[in-house]
């Protein structure tokens, strides 16, 4: 049999990447759909399957896509018709996917997506990289918007909709196409694929459990910042400035006395809708006052990780604490649905891992009312490598009249061990003296959430790598 084509980053990209066909395995995915809208930006023709779509979920992503002039195909192979096509297929998609079985017959080359995503980055005349265990997405989507607001005309992708970019001939608008020098990505540490990006410019957010061990993230991220060229750095996190070391140049964020660029913890103001602070440039001692369109300390955190960024890629602190004042932030983080006619508000939110369900549920215990928590998992590894620490979070940062609620994890095939679900991680929320029930199907677990809210409740629906989850959330609201 044909094997796939050998490829590499340079070979890819040496020509015009509009030279050739491309072909995207998961195309509705995060990670997937805004590399398949930056090179449909570039002029390239673009396929591809997804098994959503065959499953026939969020039907309006994939006749959007159409719409564009993407040719979308079942996921079986049939769309992989010639050896001059280039599969991006995700590392973690097995051998027996037809797309890729078809590629290897054909002599088709593979890529990865991080791949194609590090070559489109690294050709860039001013890269900037997002790194972290949380709020990536976020920052990625502030900096995005700082440069556009200032007239850079940056690219950007990102793996969540960025709101301020969403029109009506763009609704899936998790990337934006530019002209000027800057390409603004979130990079990966996940699957190890951040080690194929050169930022100009860095930032390093954070540094917490998720899928890999605290020893991996610590290799990986402090490799990362010896890449960069000058990187944004947490001082607030202990993790993070322990690799500060490895960098070329560094400048600092956060709220406490090692920042450089920093907020007064005494001027923090909080509101159900968002936040307010001021600013300080240590170097100078200006002040600037921040008015934040989305809620929680976090987002103050994230807010200062792109001020930072933004003044290393040369726009004045000034003007880009301005332009945040318009920032409207991003799909399913901390995504306020709306309130019904009885009081109920419901939140769509891409929290998953332990650090990211704990930012969410401060933000909510920051207000007075009940708060119901709908907790999808986002695989059954991720759970096996971070349920422990995720029972904790869940157990202990509710009041006792919250109640948690886990469904089985998200699965859409494939040969995962599926042997330890959520009824392990209930069992170790009630066992800590929390409240959680396990309720295997989703109709299910929103019939309980309809029968026991009330007036003045929150109910926030979490959960990864599932877009049906912020229709959920609207179903929800509609019901209550």
């Amino acid at each position: 049999m044909t094997q796939t084509k050998a490829m590499t980053q340079t070979d890819a990209f040496a020509a015009d990447p509009a030279a050739r066909p491309w072909f995207f395995c998961g195309i509705g995915g995060s990670g997937m759909l805004p590399l398949a809208l930056i090179l449909l930006g570039m002029g390239a023709r673009v396929a591809g399957s997804d098994r959503s779509r065959d499953q026939g979920r969020t039907p309006e992503k994939f006749a959007w896509l159409e719409s564009l002039g993407v040719t979308l195909h079942p996921q079986d192979g049939s769309g992989i018709v010639s050896a001059d096509q280039i599969l991006v297929a995700s590392a973690a998609i097995e051998d027996t996917v037809p797309e890729v079985v078809a590629a290897r017959a054909l002599g088709a080359t593979r890529l990865s997506r991080a791949d194609v995503l590090a070559a489109l980055f690294n050709r860039a005349p001013r890269p900037i990289a997002v790194a972290g265990t949380s709020g990536k997405s976020t920052v990625t989507g502030m900096i995005g918007w700082i440069l556009t607001a200032t007239g850079r005309d940056p690219t950007i992708v990102n793996g969540a909709v960025m709101k301020n970019f969403v029109a009506d001939d763009a609704p899936f608008a998790a990337a934006r196409v530019g002209t000027g020098a800057d390409f603004v990505a979130e990079v990966d540490e996940s699957d190890g694929s951040i080690a194929l990006y050169r930022p100009i410019v860095g930032v390093l957010g954070n540094v917490s459990l998720d899928h890999k061990s605290l020893d991996e993230l610590r290799e990986l991220f402090g490799d990362f910042l010896a890449r960069s060229g000058a990187v944004a750095i947490n001082a607030d996190d202990a993790e993070s400035m322990a690799l500060a070391h490895r960098a070329l140049a560094v400048l600092p964020f956060g709220m406490g006395a090692a920042a450089v660029i920093a907020a007064d913890p005494a001027s923090i103001r909080y509101s159900a809708a968002g936040i307010a602070a001021t600013v300080i440039d240590r170097r100078t001692g200006a002040t600037h006052d921040l008015h934040l369109g989305v809620p929680g300390r976090h987002n103050l955190m994230n807010a200062l990780a792109a001020l930072a960024a933004a003044d290393l890629a040369g726009v004045p602190l000034a003007d880009a604490v301005a332009a945040l004042g318009s920032f409207a932030g991003l799909a399913r983080r901390f995504d306020i649905v709306g309130t019904s006619a009885s009081g109920v508000t419901v939140i769509d939110d891409f929290g998953h891992n332990p650090e990211k369900v704990a930012a969410t549920l401060a933000t909510l215990r920051s207000h007075p009312g009940r708060v119901i928590a709908l907790f999808q998992p986002h695989g059954y590894g991720p759970l096996r490598q971070m349920g422990d620490e995720l029972a904790t979070v869940l157990a202990t940062r509710l009041d006792s009249a919250d109640h948690v609620i886990l469904t089985d994890p998200v699965y859409f095939g494939g040969t995962v061990d599926r042997t330890i679900g959520s009824e392990r991680i209930v069992d170790l929320i009630n066992a800590a003296g929390g409240h959680a029930l396990h309720m295997p199907a989703r109709a299910d677990a929103a019939d309980a959430i309809i029968a026991m809210a009330r007036p003045g409740d929150r109910v926030v629906v979490m959960g990864a790598r599932d877009d049906t989850l912020a229709v959920y959330a609207r179903d929800i609201l509609a019901r209550v």
